[in-house]
């Protein structure tokens, strides 16, 4: 992998490290109301009126901002993560169906793809979010029904071309199944694509979720997530700008990393040959077979 990925993972496990063990480290409490007079909007690097110390300052209720960003982490990295890999799924689910089977079922599932991609993805999620009210399970519902429609038609591509392979061929020849041929043989070829696609969601996830909760449609206060936090501090931009600042900067790094991570995957699986996940019987029989 590329140095720019390395430093990407990185980025991506220091936070998810540190959203994990925050509550170990006392950010509960610390992000909870406390002296609203003695520790209103400190500025970085205050201290409050009982002598806590505020490395990146604190909100207009006293909470100390470091430790409420990375509780709103948490939220906000575990609806990217969990959106993405749900959408995932029922992509590769629905595209090695759709290639692997093809005629009327493959034009069926395809046209249904298509369809959806045409529905705008913000649109629907505000609908959504309208219609059965915010929360947590919502969103990462409506963001895995919203996303696996560019995963499905990347692997409907792959299991195609990998179907006709010689390797996929041989399999069909020794007695394996359609079922394991797929699943066992063409499939695993083909996931370089979803894989790809399930790290560049990540960062979409994220950001959708918190432009969601920004607009009050996402996660709700009293739960803290990136894209409330900023909306708390789009009233005080100009005086605390610090408030809104952190969070944002949070959600900026997150969605990046993501990014490179996914261009760096996508560099490194396009430098790879395809593994040929065949038995050792299968790769010495199938020159015979052709």
């Amino acid at each position: 992998m590329s140095r720019a990925g390395r430093i990407a993972v990185l980025v991506l496990v220091a936070f998810a490290v540190a959203a994990l063990i925050a509550p170990l480290l006392g950010a509960g409490a610390a992000a909870r109301i406390g002296d609203v007079l003695g520790a209103r909007l400190l500025p970085p690097g205050a201290r409050d009126a009982g002598g806590g110390y505020h490395l990146l300052g604190t909100d207009r209720l006293g909470r100390d901002l470091v430790a409420r960003t990375l509780l709103a982490g948490r939220v906000s990295l575990l609806v990217g993560l969990a959106g993405a890999v749900l959408a995932s799924a029922l992509g590769v689910g629905v595209g090695a169906v759709a290639g692997w089977r093809g005629g009327w079922l493959d034009r069926s599932l395809m046209a249904v793809t298509d369809a959806l991609l045409a529905v705008p993805r913000l649109v629907f999620l505000l609908l959504c979010a309208a219609l059965w009210g915010p929360g947590l399970t919502m969103v990462v519902a409506v963001l895995a029904l919203t996303g696996w429609m560019g995963v499905a038609r990347l692997t409907r591509a792959e299991v195609i071309a990998a179907r006709g392979r010689a390797w996929a061929e041989a399999a069909r020849a020794l007695g394996a199944s359609e079922r394991r041929t797929l699943w066992r043989h063409v499939l695993p070829n083909a996931l370089g694509p979803a894989i790809v696609a399930t790290a560049l969601g990540v960062g979409s996830a994220i950001m959708l979720e918190s432009g969601l909760s920004f607009l009050g449609l996402g996660i709700q206060p009293p739960a803290a997530s990136w894209g409330n936090m900023i909306a708390a501090g789009r009233d005080v931009i100009v005086t605390a700008p610090w408030v809104g600042l952190v969070p944002g900067l949070a959600l900026i790094a997150t969605t990046a990393a993501a990014t490179v991570l996914g261009d760096a995957l996508r560099d490194r699986l396009a430098g790879e040959r395809p593994v040929q996940r065949t038995s050792s019987v299968e790769t010495e029989r199938a020159p015979t077979i052709t």
